[in-house]
């Protein structure tokens, strides 16, 4: 029997607490992750993908409810003290990464993430073959401009590179948060086949929220649904595959 890698018990998030414009994000949701699972995350603006992420990651205290890591409970633990078994890529090329810093300096802070930060030498330069052998697999030129600082770089490349940094240390959990909706569709398509090739290779557990029904469909082997701050509909396996965009039109337009 699979065990749970991550599990949200009756999770109540709420925004404007305490005020008339008080609203509740996330009402009593429910969602086990298991070891291995890649889940596109769908639903329609104000749903809740991004507060689920937020919740998860730490940026976001939840009211009520459990998130529970190999069956401990992490809802009060910092953002910081997450970053060692989680990682994030966001829509925005501009965050995740450091503009002023070169292609290999962002790469070295993602080498040490999650450890004990001291005074010592980077040894930035003994790791340049390593780093250009990593961005090489991006296929897009980033192996060319590790000396380059990262505000310099198209928005494809610095996409690329934040999903590079994000998967370096092999997370436990990857969160991509409509990693590809600000690139150009073939930008975005290639980025989406490396990000398949990723998870994959390194059997990462992943939750990909995506506004692509298409992309949601292709990639994973889960496919969930959210709406008003629940998880109203949790495919996977065959029923996945079988799936169609007609029926999650339809699914969509019955649920609204």
């Amino acid at each position: 029997m699979t065990k749970p890698l991550l599990q949200l018990k009756d999770v109540v998030l709420k925004v404007n607490r305490h005020t008339p414009e008080e609203i509740k994000i996330l009402d009593h949701l429910n969602l086990t992750i298991n070891a291995g699972d890649f889940i596109t995350v769908l639903g329609s603006n104000g749903a809740g993908k991004s507060t689920l992420f937020n919740a998860i990651g730490g940026d976001l205290t939840i009211d009520s409810g459990q998130i529970l890591l190999n069956g401990r409970d992490i809802a009060h633990d910092s953002v910081e003290k997450r970053t060692r078994f989680l990682s994030r890529v966001f829509q925005d090329p501009k965050l995740g990464t450091a503009p002023r810093m070169t292609v290999a300096e962002n790469l070295l802070l993602a080498e040490r993430r999650g450890q004990r930060r001291g005074l010592m030498p980077r040894r930035l330069n003994k790791q340049l073959a390593h780093f250009k052998e990593i961005t090489a697999t991006m296929h897009n030129g980033l192996d060319q401009r590790l000396t380059t600082a990262t505000g310099n770089l198209s928005g494809g490349q610095r996409q690329a590179l934040s999903f590079l940094m994000a998967t370096l240390k092999r997370p436990e959990l990857l969160l991509l948060d409509e990693h590809t909706a600000a690139l150009d569709p073939q930008t975005s398509q290639d980025l989406m086949h490396l990000t398949n090739e990723r998870v994959q290779d390194q059997n990462l557990t992943c939750l990909m929220i995506t506004h692509h029904l298409e992309d949601a469909l292709t990639y994973g082997n889960r496919l969930i649904v959210l709406h008003h701050g629940q998880i109203t509909f949790d495919v996977a396996g065959a029923e996945k595959a079988a799936l169609t965009t007609e029926k999650l039109y339809s699914f969509f337009a019955e649920i609204e």
